[in-house]
């Protein structure tokens, strides 16, 4: 059974302040379960932090919107969610749409770290991933979107190989404790009710990264 995050237990000998220096944090995908296959784990270790997600796809998904609700529920976070079309053929989409949804979606306002995909998406492929990654890169740029830090998902499946995994020599590398790990598993499996063999439940890693990037110095970054 998956239980509610909880603040953790700190023992008197520890520092008054927590490592984890981000209070507000903005997390940007194609669709719903990509915020827990990407990120779940790092929400979950830190539910002090004021978290927003934004889904760019499925609003209209009879079956996946309300367990959107759901797991925003389950983590405490906030939520928009949007309805950029995501059929099969996955057809291009104009830059200038995508950051437009993005914009209606994400609001105004600073947050301290934004997380979201990468340019190269995590698997082969999929296309939505790949432009949505652009385009909060392009509007953080241009600072349409401002936050400390942008971290995008840093996960690759060897061309198709095996599933995706986090990349070792990315700037943050994470292995869960197993706790976290297994709520992040309840939340693929019996949340979004993706089966064990699913793409999904073999993404959800125990192992998660991130390419860190920072203003000013994050050109040619992955």
């Amino acid at each position: 059974m998956i239980q509610s995050p909880t603040q953790p237990s700190r023992s008197p000998a520890e520092p008054a302040e927590p490592a984890w220096p981000f209070q507000s944090a903005l997390v940007i995908v194609a669709h719903p379960d990509d915020e827990i296959l990407w990120a779940g784990g790092t929400m979950l270790l830190h539910p002090q932090t004021r978290w927003t997600i934004v889904v760019l796809c499925r609003r209209s998904d009879p079956d996946r919107a309300p367990k959107f609700r759901r797991v925003l529920q389950m983590l405490g976070a906030a939520g928009r969610q949007g309805d950029l079309d995501d059929g099969p053929e996955q057809t291009p989409l104009p830059p200038q749409e995508v950051q437009h949804a993005i914009l209606a979606l994400a609001g105004g306002g600073e947050h301290d770290l934004i997380l979201t995909h990468s340019v190269a998406g995590e698997y082969t492929r999929h296309r939505r991933h790949e432009e949505i990654g652009q385009a909060v890169l392009a509007l953080w740029d241009a600072g349409q979107l401002t936050s400390r830090e942008l971290w995008a998902f840093a996960y690759q499946d060897g061309n198709g190989q095996h599933e995706a995994r986090a990349i070792q020599e990315a700037d943050v590398f994470e292995v869960l404790p197993a706790g976290v790990w297994e709520r992040k598993r309840g939340l693929i499996g019996e949340v979004y009710g993706f089966g064990h063999g699913s793409f999904e439940a073999k993404a959800a890693g125990r192992q998660e990264a991130f390419w860190r990037l920072r203003p000013v110095t994050h050109k040619g970054v992955n």
